[in-house]
């Protein structure tokens, strides 16, 4: 795609031997929303940082607003805006003066700064605290004024690297409407990463999926659940009996597939409201407890599922269990 806001072929980011980005091929349309999905060390924000000219790819090609990021990686950051999961504010600095600092950096004028902090003004929702150190601010108030910065240039392209963690519901809600409006109202391409299924479901025009640096799958939220069926029958049983329940399921009249994750068995089908019954009755006979049976329509966390054999958070939990 050449008029493409973010494209990359055969993008590669090695560690040593650890490939942290593997062969990455995208393309981002101007006006987009992109999600890329994927559990912690998936390479995610390996990948931004390349975009965002913080890392040199190992090979391959990555180009951003029409800018190469290996040689003409200057321009790629006038064209951009860049928040990272991990903001470094200087804790002695004012908000207003980090906005009218990166105001000055961007070429703005005195005039022009002001009436951005306006126009930013309810994203950042300081209100007098707009004027005091960035030490006291909780850290919703932080990543709100990082945001801001990232946004006070206007670029046409914005990065968020994962945006909403650790904020709390209310927050997250307020920074999930001000993403819309930038893309709606202000045309701004927005390129983020994020392991809230629920965010990429409930922001993105189209989700990446990246799991050991490689795109697995890609296309439109709802693209993806329904390539994995219709339904989804979740079934709680003793880990022990789990095996047993999952054959015994795998007969009934209905099911597409079944597959057990500790004490949960996952069970897709095409009719959910006909096959609970029958679900119901195959663990019943074969001897089963069941501690929980619900019915759904399918998730993102089910198309990772499907494609890696765990769930997002899972692989999170077994990571930080490594570290």
């Amino acid at each position: 795609m050449a008029d493409a806001a973010v494209l990359t072929e055969g993008l590669q980011r090695f560690f040593g031997e650890t490939r942290a980005v593997d062969g990455v091929d995208l393309a981002v349309e101007p006006g987009e929303i992109y999600g890329f999905l994927g559990p912690n060390g998936a390479g995610k924000s390996t990948l931004i940082r390349v975009l965002v000219t913080l890392l040199a790819p190992t090979a391959g090609r990555a180009v951003v607003a029409g800018h190469d990021v290996a040689t003409q990686p200057l321009d790629v950051r006038l064209s951009i805006g860049v928040a990272l999961q991990d903001a470094s504010l200087d804790p002695n600095q004012y908000g207003s003066e980090l906005l009218r600092l990166q105001a000055r950096l961007y070429g703005l004028t005195a005039e022009q700064t002001e009436q951005r902090i306006k126009d930013l003004a309810p994203l950042i929702d300081l209100g007098e605290a707009i004027d005091h150190r960035i030490g006291t601010y909780s850290g919703g108030m932080r990543r709100r004024l990082d945001l801001a910065a990232a946004l006070i240039h206007n670029p046409g392209v914005l990065f968020l690297d994962e945006p909403t963690t650790g904020l709390d519901p209310a927050t997250r809600a307020r920074v999930w409407e001000e993403i819309r409006r930038l893309n709606a109202e202000d045309g701004i391409t927005i390129f983020l990463t994020t392991q809230y299924l629920e965010e990429a479901d409930a922001l993105t025009h189209r989700v990446g999926i990246i799991d050991l640096g490689k795109l697995i799958a890609e296309g439109t939220p709802t693209e993806l659940k329904r390539s994995i069926g219709s339904d989804v029958i979740v079934a709680r049983v003793e880990a022990a009996q789990a095996a047993r329940a999952c054959h015994a399921v795998r007969n009934v009249a209905g099911v597409d597939q079944a597959d057990v994750h500790g004490d949960e068995l996952t069970i897709r089908v095409q009719d959910g409201p006909a096959a609970v019954s029958p679900v119901a009755v195959a663990l019943d006979g074969c001897g089963v407890k069941v501690r929980e049976l619900t019915l759904r329509t399918p998730t993102l966390d089910d198309v990772f599922l499907e494609l890696t054999g765990g769930h997002i958070l899972e692989r999170d939990e077994q990571e930080e269990d490594a570290a």
